[in-house]
């Protein structure tokens, strides 16, 4: 236990350290184009090779629609089987979920995620035959094909044994799907603004890249195109001699290439059930003290055996348990942390304390509910 205490808690330091140096990024980091768009994408097939851990084909929980499946392929080939001869433990019903690449044209590949549909138990070794894709309308976009990899196993034996890593029934097949129609609208309009998207919705890095981007064409036009729209968007202007759409892809990979320095959120992540935190570098604690002890309480019971007095005719010998209660409190730890603390200094104080993950993560929500912790917290 000391050892994973020590793991957890150097984790959650190089966690503060690296949160605290924000550098400055390219602007294609953390923008898409409006452009680019993708299409979610959805599938049927079927996945083979199994070793009998695919669907079960008989009695009343067998997955029915596997069955149904193998047939209809099966008689496509030329082969007539009846459905009840089948056997389909080597062979799952998956369903095939991907999204289209941005800016994808036809003969485009991309990676697909592949799930068990019916009641197999691993798609390991498996390979997925040719499944069409389809968006949300039902258009047919591309399709998928190849070998699955689920990065795990799934191992039960005959006496009840279990063995598992990851999860076994969700794999992907990356490369595994194609375009087979590219997403339409692809080209810029010459009369239209570029609007760039951010992934994280932030009014100051908006206008962080709308000014690096403005520094660009004035230095090089004399005209500053770019101005923030809202929190997630930024609009650029084509400067007026653009009339080919070349031109449009040597401007955009100009302003992808420029450095800004994005704001950050200040956030404190928690997942409760791994015991992970996550803390970034803005994250800003007022004045708080923080006691922290532990009461251990230990019952036992022994059995005893009663016997009646020597030379007793009314007596009988009983077995009576005696109970024995005893309790341990640990010595409680004191610290107090000073105002504009940043959670570098708290991840030493912390450590200092000696304190589990765990026990980390319930100070966390009381200095939150405290009002001393200037940041979101997030409890996963």
């Amino acid at each position: 236990m000391r050892f994973f205490h020590k793991i957890a808690t150097v984790v959650f330091v190089l966690a503060v350290v690296f949160s605290t140096l924000y550098a400055d990024v390219r602007i294609k980091d953390i923008v898409t184009v409006e452009n680019s768009r993708q299409e979610s994408l959805l599938g049927y097939g079927l996945v083979v090779g199994l070793n009998g851990t695919g669907d079960r084909s008989s009695g009343n929980r067998g997955a029915v629609f596997t069955v149904q499946t193998i047939s209809n392929m099966l008689e496509r080939f030329g082969i007539t089987v009846y459905k009840e001869q089948l056997r389909t433990r080597n062979v799952a019903a998956v369903m095939v979920t991907a999204k289209t690449p941005a800016f994808g044209c036809i003969g485009s590949q991309f990676d697909v995620t592949v799930s068990s549909l019916g009641d197999a138990s691993s798609l390991e070794g498996g390979v997925l035959l040719i499944a069409p894709l389809l968006n949300g309308i039902g258009v047919h976009f591309g399709q998928a094909q190849g070998s699955i990899s689920i990065g795990g196993y799934n191992i039960e034996t005959v006496g009840g044994e279990k063995l598992r890593k990851n999860h076994a029934l969700v794999g992907r097949v990356p490369g595994g799907g194609i375009l087979v129609e590219a997403p339409p609208n692809q080209e810029f309009d010459l009369n239209k603004p570029i609007r760039l998207l951010l992934r994280e919705s932030d009014f100051v890095t908006a206008n962080r890249i709308a000014d690096e981007i403005n520094l660009l064409t004035d230095k090089i036009l004399k005209e500053r195109l770019a101005k923030p729209v809202s929190a997630s968007v930024v609009e650029v202007t084509l400067p007026g001699s653009f009339k080919t759409q070349d031109q449009v892809v040597s401007f955009i990979a100009g302003i992808d290439t420029l450095l800004v320095k994005p704001d950050v959120e200040a956030r404190i992540i928690i997942n409760e059930r791994t015991g992970t935190i996550v803390a970034g570098g803005n994250v800003v604690i007022d004045e708080v003290m923080i006691s922290h002890g532990s009461l251990i309480i230990h019952t036992s019971q022994a059995p005893i055996i009663s016997q009646p007095s020597a030379f007793s005719s009314s007596g009988q010998t009983v077995v009576v348990p005696v109970t024995k209660t005893t309790a341990e409190e640990a010595i409680a730890k004191t610290a107090v942390i000073p105002t504009t603390t940043t959670v570098s200094d708290l991840a030493v104080v912390l450590n200092e304390l000696s304190l589990k993950p765990r026990d980390i993560i319930a100070i966390f929500q009381a200095i939150k509910q405290a009002g001393a912790l200037n940041a979101k917290l997030i409890i996963m």
